[in-house]
């Protein structure tokens, strides 16, 4: 037989993982989605928040987003957001 409290403390420590698991990184459909309408750097760093990386090559950007499945790059010219790369590994 189990003790009152052990169900609750099970119950607890499930509802626990699941709140973590959920707290994890977003996949590149979710960061595709929040960026569906950015069209400037300004746009894209309000909808996605800062990069994981960012790389120069004169007017160039390539900034890199980390996601659970992969990554997410997005070149930028100037200040206009021009291409959209998406990778199935997370070596960006």
């Amino acid at each position: 037989m189990t003790k009152p409290g052990s169900r609750l403390m099970y119950l607890l420590l499930a509802a626990t993982l699941a709140a973590l698991v959920a707290c994890g990184p977003p996949t590149r459909a979710d960061l595709l989605k929040k960026a569906a309408s950015v069209k400037t750097k300004a746009e894209l760093e309000q909808a996605l928040g800062k990069p994981a990386d960012v790389a120069k090559l004169g007017p160039l950007e390539k900034w890199t987003y980390k996601t659970a499945d992969g990554a997410v790059i997005f070149v930028i010219a100037g200040e206009a957001v021009t291409t959209v790369i998406i990778r199935t590994d997370a070596a960006g």
